[in-house]
């Protein structure tokens, strides 16, 4: 988990998370329409924005602050694979 004295953040349940998202995208577009489907994608959007804000005034810089920001928004795919 770490390498040297730099902490990396674990990405792949952020991975999992991010297409289950997309796939249940997918599927409240094919059942309620774009404008519903349009409105969840847009509240993990703003999730993602807020999460990168509050990394970055916490000292959280570049490629690291990306990453916990995805891992902050779509880490819960942990949980949905055994």
């Amino acid at each position: 988990m770490t390498s040297g004295s730099k902490s990396t953040t674990d990405v792949g349940g952020g991975h999992i998370g991010l297409v289950v998202t997309i796939i249940a995208l997918v599927v409240i577009a094919s059942f309620s329409g774009p404008r519903r489907a349009l409105i969840v994608a847009a509240c993990f959007t703003a999730w993602f924005v807020l999460a990168l804000t509050v990394i970055h005034f916490k000292g959280g810089r570049g490629g690291e602050a990306v990453r916990r920001a995805y891992v902050a928004t779509f880490g819960w795919g942990n949980y949905v694979t055994p």
